[in-house]
């Protein structure tokens, strides 16, 4: 059995200019980067998810716009697969079970956006079905968020969601330990 490393939506319009950009995204994609190269260069399996809605009035990742296509900072090469998902969960109607099973992964690196959102979403499932989880904290990013008139800052935000994770769901570790540990 092996280590995934699985990168969640790391995707164009979470970016500068994109249509719901993120704070600190370009420090996750970075370090999303690294896990990506260190995985590549053990010869582990590495899958991209890539979150799309087929409606043109969706906020974001509208299927076939830049907006939605995969970061150039973690593009997939040629036979890394793809996963596209159209729900939080990246599980959920989407092919990452079976692809992980292929694969005979028993254990997942976790990272990319929107820590809040896919992120909790795919930790969590991916728990339940009974894999060993890591999420990279700082190759994850999140936005500021609204509840009844007060604003949460993204920081916040994180920090709570990584905190509940790591209670029960996942090693929560920073990409530097994770490099460590891989290999």
């Amino acid at each position: 059995m092996s280590t995934a490393l699985v990168i969640v939506d790391i995707q164009n319009d979470y970016f500068p200019g994109g249509r719901m950009p993120l704070h600190e995204i370009e420090r996750a994609s970075e370090n999303a980067r690294r896990l990506l190269e260190r995985y590549r260069q053990a010869g582990l399996p590495t899958f991209h998810i890539q979150h799309t809605w087929e409606d043109a009035s969706a906020p974001f990742f509208v299927a076939g716009t830049p907006g939605a296509a995969i970061h150039e900072s973690v593009a997939p090469r040629p036979g890394e697969p793809v996963v596209v998902k159209h729900f939080p969960n990246s599980f959920r109607e989407s092919g990452l079970l079976e692809e992980l099973r292929r694969v005979g992964a028993d254990g997942l690196t976790i990272c990319g956006a929107m820590s809040h959102m896919c992120i909790d979403a795919t930790i969590r499932a991916a728990a339940d079905l009974g894999f060993n989880c890591v999420v990279a904290h700082d190759a994850c990013a999140t936005r500021d968020v609204e509840c009844e008139g007060k604003k949460v800052a993204a920081g916040d935000v994180h920090a709570a969601y990584m905190s509940a994770l790591g209670f029960a769901y996942a090693k929560v570790m920073p990409t530097a330990d994770v490099l460590k540990s891989v290999g």
